[in-house]
């Protein structure tokens, strides 16, 4: 009987005195149609799997049934048991207790997998979606992909157009990395306990070389930094603390663009070529 089940998920639950977390946004899934819909997304069954958040293992089940080996991270030492029980029938996963932000996966990847494929997969707490996800990225072609369930608001955010009400610092940072599509939407009656607000699955594949040539992408993204931390302020503006105004009003008139236009108006490559510029 799988964990989607949810009289089965409650009485294991019952049985090793488990509550849902509030404080490690615990939100586990109950629909077999999202959870393998999920695990089918996230990589090609001759890869690895990264899974962080296993909960009471429901997205586990699925992940060890399809690919060759699982590694799944857990924070909350309360549900070790939990996946001792659940997940004791599979000689492919191994449970991992710690924190994923503090967890140097070069190593975890150097270790576990032995030159295999490695992809991430993660029912991700709302409260910490963006450092895991930029901490990830990090990484680059360390792994090959990155599936995660999110908020729906930032699911969006992440999968804007450039120029976009909605495309924000991170958007950009993210599609500087990966090429970003939704998986599909989740309501919150998909979860026990439902969560006050709707879930979005993305996928996240990794680039081999960035979108756009860059002389120093940090200083790239220090200036997108600047330019989203104050939207209304024109790109002019929002950085003549640091180049001045005049400087970065020619070099937008170099580039063919209006010296008075905002920054979120200005994709990648425009961001990339004014960082040159300037």
């Amino acid at each position: 009987m799988r964990l989607t089940d949810i009289s089965h998920a409650r009485d294991v639950m019952r049985r090793h005195n488990i509550n849902p977390q509030k404080r490690y946004g615990q939100n586990f899934l109950t629909n077999p149609r999202i959870v393998d819909a999920i695990a089918d997304a996230c990589a090609s069954d001759e890869c690895g799997i990264i899974e962080i958040g296993p909960g009471i293992g429901t997205l586990t089940e699925a992940l060890c049934e399809r690919y060759k080996k699982v590694v799944a991270i857990e924070i909350d030492r309360a549900l070790l048991p939990v996946l001792d029980e659940t997940l004791g029938r599979f000689d492919n996963v191994e449970i991992i207790c710690g924190d994923a932000m503090n967890i140097d996966f070069n190593e975890l990847v150097k270790e576990h997998f032995g030159g295999m494929k490695v992809c991430v997969c993660a029912n991700l707490p709302y409260y910490i979606t963006s450092p895991i996800i930029m901490k990830l990225l990090e990484y680059g072609t360390l792994l090959e992909s990155i599936t995660v369930m999110i908020q729906k608001e930032v699911a969006d955010r992440l999968c804007a157009s450039a120029g976009s009400a909605m495309c924000g610092a991170i958007t950009l940072a993210v599609n500087y990395r990966a090429a970003v599509e939704k998986v599909i939407t989740v309501a919150p009656g998909n979860f026990l306990p439902p969560p006050k607000v709707s879930s979005t699955v993305i996928k996240m594949t990794m680039l081999k070389e960035p979108p756009v040539a860059c002389g120093d992408a940090e200083k790239m993204f220090e200036i997108i930094k600047l330019a989203f931390g104050q939207r209304r302020k024109t790109l002019s503006n929002a950085l003549s603390s640091v180049y001045g105004k005049s400087d970065v009003e020619r070099a937008l008139d170099t580039l063919g663009l209006q010296t008075d236009i905002r920054g979120e108006k200005l994709g990648i490559r425009e961001f990339a070529a004014l960082s040159d510029l300037l």
